[in-house]
């Protein structure tokens, strides 16, 4: 039997409109897997489904082997061994932290306190144990809602949007941590969120969704470096965008010709984004000459917004904050080859 989750050929529509579409995953033991895309690409309803809370129309899911949803089979949520965290953390306002954690368990009360007891332990909380949720932090509450989850030993955590209520600083320290725990007691979890910062931050891998399909699976590294398509470059950074032309595997540009996919072929209309880190700045005449519109600092970078020579569209470039140049300022721009996709050009992948 295959250990963690298995969902093969799911599919999912409310009335004539298809919400899921063919859907296939596996989540490992130990594993993070984050479902990501943007609002209304069925990311939610797979997770209800995996969840139990929706009834599996086409498909398969399994978790360690059995046969949980599909086939006329319908395993009710609890009876699943799943752990759910959503954004607004869901705490008892009655009970303490020690109640909130120990609630789900069926076990003699002295033994569920000293298992939600250790649980808090490992996230920090011991010592708010007899406080009640409106005492605590967001932070705090976020990592409570984690431990009541995992209390009872679920066999898969299933979390949607979990961090989006925390500010900036709070959000990043509360996903290591979040991180740590998961991996440290070795379960199975699917993360739904449209950030691709936050997925590519705790996932070990990510499947990105548009319009109810998996587009590409692979680890953040993957997708950030080797995206699909357009669409998913764009959606993990800002990209600059330049039309041109394949010609024999390769297509013209200001910087000189740039390595074109064999398989897209000679003359066909191809779309060159190039990621605002592969342009580098330097005086004139080592590169594309280029005029400094407006200049933001970023901390440890600056965001600079040019005007190319021979381009109707602004280029942002991220360069680190040493680079020093003023708005007006002539300067020479380079680019980095490894921060360039090309693809074949659709309707789809105009520049936004």
């Amino acid at each position: 039997m295959t250990a963690g989750l298995s969902v093969v050929g799911l599919s999912h529509s409310f009335g004539d409109h298809p919400v899921v579409c063919d859907l296939s995953l596996d989540v490992a033991p130990g594993e993070i897997v984050s479902l990501l895309g943007p609002s209304g690409c069925g990311k939610t309803t797979t997770l209800r489904l995996v969840a139990g809370l929706e009834i599996v129309q086409r498909g398969d899911i399994r978790l360690d082997g059995e046969l949980v949803a599909g086939r006329g089979v319908h395993v009710e949520p609890e009876r699943r061994g799943v752990g759910l965290v959503f954004q607004d953390f869901a705490l008892f306002p009655h009970l303490t932290v020690a109640e909130n954690v120990a609630f789900g368990l069926r076990q003699a009360r002295d033994v569920a306190r000293r298992r939600a007891i250790e649980l808090l332990e490992r996230v920090g909380l011991a010592d708010r144990a007899g406080h009640y949720p409106h005492h605590l932090s967001g932070g705090e509450q976020q990592r409570v809602a984690l431990v009541r989850a995992l209390a009872p030993a679920p066999r898969l955590m299933l979390m949607d949007e979990p961090f989006s209520g925390l500010d900036v600083r709070l959000r990043d320290q509360v996903r290591e941590d979040t991180a740590a725990l998961l991996a440290a007691t070795g379960t199975a979890t699917l993360l739904v969120t449209h950030d691709p910062e936050e997925a590519m931050r705790i996932a070990d891998r990510i499947a990105v969704m548009r319009n109810g399909r998996i587009v590409q699976v692979g680890s953040p590294a993957t997708l950030y470096d080797s995206p699909a398509d357009a669409s998913v470059a764009r959606f993990f950074s800002e990209t600059n965008s330049l039309r041109s032309r394949a010609g024999a595997g390769a297509a013209p540009t200001p910087w000189g010709p740039l390595p074109v996919s064999a398989a897209i072929a000679e003359g066909t209309a191809v779309d060159i984004l190039v990621r605002p880190e592969a342009l580098s700045i330097g005086p004139v005449g080592k590169g594309v000459t280029a005029v400094v519109s407006t200049v933001r600092p970023l901390g440890g970078t600056r965001l600079i917004r040019l005007r190319i020579e021979g381009m109707q569209e602004p280029w942002l470039a991220r360069v680190p904050a040493r680079v020093d140049v003023s708005p007006g300022e002539a300067v020479a721009v380079a680019l980095d080859h490894a921060h360039v996709h090309v693809f074949a050009a659709t309707e789809a992948s105009l520049p936004r």
